[in-house]
């Protein structure tokens, strides 16, 4: 695991919400004996004080507490944007709640006291998630800053060349000649940071 955590986002942090502080001191000790980041809160409330959506890495996330509980916080996260692959410790009766929350997005959850080496591979696998996600973002953002730098032209041949028509088919249906197509074709490629047809075609299709 500790090889896989060195590639991740240097801000992925494992945000530990529960109300009983040994179960906290115990949890972070075990991650941070893995070189991975974690804050741990004591309540719902205290975690919603500093959450943002720009938060990376997992929630490892208590059932029953105080105020606001587990399954409330998680669903309070989705409205407020902070969209953190969440891995919930439950006990024995609330399973039934917390099926709930998969069907509603959560990645897992363990009944306590959990096996530290399946909790460590659950968070792993929330923090791969995150990550996948992350860069999925990232390269979306990165295909719309090239889009939006495309010409009004370039952008029509675009879509002339994605929907599989050659230069002289393109030329025709715009009106302008096979050269003229062959150069803005060009242009667009290098502005696009696509060294062929197919990973030109692999950024629309991703993007579609």
């Amino acid at each position: 695991m500790r090889a896989e955590s060195e590639n991740l986002d240097p801000q992925a942090t494992v945000f530990v919400v529960d109300d009983d502080a040994s179960v906290r001191n115990s949890l972070r000790w075990l991650l941070e004996s893995m070189k991975l980041k974690v804050q741990t809160f004591e309540s719902a409330e205290a975690f919603l004080a500093v959450a943002r959506p720009d938060a990376r890495g997992c929630l490892v996330l208590d059932v029953q507490m105080p105020g606001m509980s587990g399954p409330a916080l998680f669903e309070e996260c989705k409205r407020r944007h902070i969209n953190l692959p969440t891995l919930f410790l439950s006990g024995h009766g609330d399973v039934p709640v917390v099926v709930d929350t998969i069907k509603g997005g959560a990645v897992d959850f363990l009944v306590k006291p959990s096996n530290n080496q399946v909790l460590l591979e659950r968070v792993q696998q929330a923090l791969n998630e995150d990550q996948a996600s992350q860069d999925a973002r990232q390269r979306e953002t990165r295909l719309a800053q090239r889009l939006e730098a495309l010409t009004t032209r370039e952008r029509e041949i675009l879509e002339q060349v994605v929907a599989g028509r050659s230069n002289k088919e393109v030329g025709r249906a715009l009106g302008i000649s096979y050269k003229t197509v062959e150069a803005h074709r060009g242009r667009l490629m290098r502005k696009m940071g696509a060294a062929s047809f197919a990973e030109l075609l692999q950024m629309m299709l991703t993007r579609a």
